[in-house]
């Protein structure tokens, strides 16, 4: 089992940033790929960004390409997530996920993680 707390959200003005934490228990965390996912109201969930296990390969969507910046500390069991020049369309519940698969390359699809975070609001104010 793979437990995944969040942390780091809340309000900040449009341009701002804010850095997202997650923390993850279980021995082999340091061979999980990582991914941070948002939901917004009325919205299904969304990619965000993903990390392997080594952070040699990252992936981002277009919306936050150049913006965001994810980043892993395995020694800490953490993953992070950089967010600059926010919008007000960046506002939603952001997730942390795993599969918890060792070595696995990470994914934008939602369905391929298998544990998940209880969220972090994000709110960007115009």
């Amino acid at each position: 089992q793979v437990q995944l707390v969040e942390s780091g959200g809340g309000l900040v003005q449009a341009g701002g940033s804010l850095r997202l934490s997650c923390a993850a228990s279980g021995r082999t965390f340091s061979r999980y790929p990582m991914g941070w996912f948002r939901q917004a109201p009325g919205k299904e969930r969304e990619f965000v960004a993903t990390i392997n296990w080594s952070s040699v390969n990252t992936y981002y969507a277009d919306s936050v390409k150049g913006r965001f910046t994810i980043s892993r500390d395995n020694a800490k069991n953490s993953v992070y997530l950089q967010m600059k020049s926010l919008k007000p369309e960046d506002t939603a519940v952001y997730y942390c996920a795993t599969n918890g698969r060792d070595y696995a390359s990470g994914r934008s699809d939602a369905g391929y993680y298998d544990y998940w975070g209880q969220g972090t609001q994000v709110t960007v104010s115009s």
